[in-house]
């Protein structure tokens, strides 16, 4: 049977799936990903740990297919975003740590910007606010503090670039190269050309010549090399960041198709259909993919730093033995017992957009438990989304229903309460990884598998639908979750 691989490489951990024809899963592999914090607000990971857990993966699912006598017909990747890997490519050694996308260190650079009056013409050539978040600060911020002087071939990259470059030979004539979903989260990508804006890397100081080349999503990346032996040839067929990965895989192909994607952080995005829409207060433009038809497809999008990352942390404090603990936990109140969960570990992002904020846990009293605090995370992660979701209808996008995926979505309680929040119906895909499936959908698009996007579109299944409830308690919690954000 022809299969596609997809190549996840999150915020948490890096996954390897095995998909059919019909996007049904046949193997997959995971290894959690180190998360290093060596300073309040940053944030990092080891980008030769990342190297090392996607060959680990991609090796342990080939043998696995290979031995069931299955032929690998291509590879997709997706990736975490804005995190930034500064190397050297004349040796394929990192010259610093990866700046992760949650990381504030370059927030007071991002203040002096603003301040100078360039916010204005990031946010027209880029569809992005001037923020932290983005990759463009960190560039500039390791090569301010030298990090790059000692590189022969100075070089940045996003999380994809770093792969397909050593995955398809590294210094031994590795593809440097990238594709405009990932490109357009970095602040230096003109949404309008489509190609790297002379303005933007003149004002953070990063030469073209640094950056990698691009081409569209769905083209050929170049084919594995003998770092995975039980892959040796294969094309790595598509490319797409987390996020426009998710919507993909959620088949979200018509304009106004929506989705909200709960991992480590929580990310809705809309199909804004292949013209330029216009700015939305509190919101972003990207790029979702180019097939490389001659049309470019762009997603206006709304994202929440911390979402899954707040479980983990409360896993990680003992709070609870593992993360799929937590709905129970939640269902053993009736309520939150007045407890309202702010998790803004890294600054608040869509609509808000403060990066000084951070997480609060208020309303306690000698009367709270464990589930109070809990189920107060739990309506978190809904308000956050209505937060965003609020600013798609002021923006005039219409949200008739929302597609739903990530680990945190396998809580009936969470859909729920998203549905009422959010004034829409909220339909659970039956792959809460639809990262890795758009992945591989787009890869398999690309090689021939699939035809045609309205055939991928007939493989799409939700598992559960939830309608919107009496928002009467929903409204008052989230007044008062928003009186919270205030003190945080």
């Amino acid at each position: 049977m022809p299969l596609i691989l997809a190549l996840d490489a999150g915020t948490t951990g890096v996954r390897c799936v095995a998909f059919d024809p019909t996007l049904a899963v046949v193997d997959e592999a995971y290894r959690e990903l180190t998360q290093h914090f060596p300073a309040p607000g940053e944030v990092e990971h080891d980008p030769n740990e990342i190297l090392h857990l996607a060959v680990t993966t991609l090796r342990e699912v080939a043998a696995r297919v290979h031995e069931a006598g299955h032929d690998v017909m291509a590879l997709g990747i997706t990736n975490q975003r804005e995190t930034t890997v500064g190397f050297d490519r004349a040796t394929g050694a990192p010259f610093a740590s990866a700046i992760v996308w949650q990381d504030r260190r370059t927030a007071p650079r991002c203040g002096e910007l603003e301040s100078q009056g360039h916010g204005p013409l990031i946010r027209r050539t880029t569809g992005l606010v001037l923020d932290a978040y983005f990759s463009a600060t960190k560039m500039q911020w390791l090569l301010e503090h030298g990090y790059a002087d000692a590189a022969r071939v100075p070089s940045f990259a996003t999380v994809d670039t770093w792969l397909i470059w050593h995955l398809t030979g590294g210094p031994r004539g590795g593809h440097f190269v990238t594709e405009p979903s990932n490109a357009s989260r970095t602040m230096l990508l003109d949404l309008a050309s489509a190609t790297w804006s002379p303005a933007l890397t003149k004002l953070f100081g990063v030469s073209a010549d640094m950056l990698p080349a691009l081409q569209p999503s769905a083209s050929s990346f170049g084919v594995v090399s003998d770092l995975v032996p039980e892959l040796l040839g294969v094309p790595i067929a598509g490319v797409l960041g987390d996020q426009q990965a998710a919507l993909f895989g959620q088949a979200c192909f018509e304009t106004g198709l929506v989705k909200a994607t709960y991992g480590t952080g929580a990310f809705v995005l809309a199909n804004a259909g292949p013209t330029i829409p216009m700015i939305v207060d509190g919101l972003l433009t990207s790029i979702a993919w180019d097939l490389g038809d001659g049309t470019t497809t762009y997603a206006l999008e709304g994202s929440a730093f911390v979402a899954g990352a707040a479980v983990q942390w409360l896993r990680d404090l003992g709070f609870i033995d593992a993360s799929s603990d937590l709905e129970s936990l939640a269902l053993s109140v009736s309520d939150a017992a007045g407890v309202q969960f702010v998790p803004s570990f890294t600054g608040l992002g869509s609509p808000f957009w403060r990066p000084e904020a951070r997480g609060a846990i208020v309303g306690l009293s000698r009367g709270v438990g464990k589930g109070a605090i809990a189920r107060a995370l739990v309506e978190a992660l809904a308000y956050q989304v209505r937060a965003i979701t609020d600013a798609f209808r002021s923006g005039g996008v219409e949200l008739r229903a929302l597609r739903a995926d990530g680990g945190a979505a396998a809580m009936d309680l969470l859909m729920q309460l998203q549905a009422t929040n959010s004034r829409a119906t909220v339909a659970r895909s039956t792959s809460l990884e639809a990262t890795a499936r758009g992945a591989a959908s787009i890869a398999g698009l690309s090689v021939g598998l699939w035809s045609s996007l309205e055939e991928l579109s007939a493989l799409w299944r939700s598992d559960a639908t939830f309608y919107a409830e009496d928002p009467g308690l929903v409204d008052a919690g989230y007044e008062a979750w928003r009186r919270a954000l205030e003190r945080a």
